[in-house]
């Protein structure tokens, strides 16, 4: 609440700025600012006296004072943990959408396709085929690709080699693919 005052306090002096000064109404809003300001430093205030009152005599000596500060630091102790937990579902659900744009994302030639296609519309290639999870931050990238599109981690050793068929990294020694069978020469 004093965020959105300070925010009109600011906005108020900016639009006096360019008002007519010898106006009333500008007047009026300058004055409405500055009251403004000056109930917003007496909170502030009188929210400094109160920590060091509490630290001075400890909160049970405020009374029912102290038992709403409790319940509001309960409550708002549980909208903290609400907002995580809406967070982290966000986070899950953006995840899963980006598995799902990698999953019709063609590993051969780059196009996005609908959901639904088993092929690439651009180029033909097989899609769904499993991209490199990052270790760093668990986007789902392209078969081959070396460094994570999320954070750039690096995902693959220079050294490996890749299925000219899919991308997928190679086993040394290995004369087939793990991923699609496909001979290597």
């Amino acid at each position: 609440m004093a965020d959105l005052f300070g925010s009109l306090g600011g906005l108020m002096k900016g639009l006096t700025s360019i008002m007519p000064q010898n106006d009333p109404a500008t007047q009026l809003l300058k004055l409405q600012g500055e009251v403004s300001d000056l109930k917003k430093q007496e909170g502030d205030l009188y929210g400094e006296i109160g920590k060091r009152a509490i630290e001075q005599h400890g909160l049970e000596s405020f009374g029912d004072l102290a038992d709403r500060l409790k319940l509001t630091q309960t409550n708002l102790a549980a909208a903290e943990q609400k907002l995580a937990a809406a967070k982290a579902e966000a986070e899950a659900k953006e995840k899963a959408a980006e598995a799902a744009r990698a999953e019709r994302t063609c590993p051969q030639c780059g196009h996005e396709n609908p959901e639904g296609t088993r092929f690439c519309q651009a180029c033909g290639g097989k899609l769904g085929m499993a991209g490199t999870g990052c270790p760093g931050c668990g986007t789902v990238n392209a078969p081959g690709v070396k460094f994570c599109s999320g954070c750039g981690t690096r995902l693959i050793e220079e050294e490996s080699g890749f299925c000219s068929g899919c991308g997928a990294p190679l086993v040394p020694g290995n004369r087939f693919c793990s991923r699609c069978g496909q001979q290597q020469g």
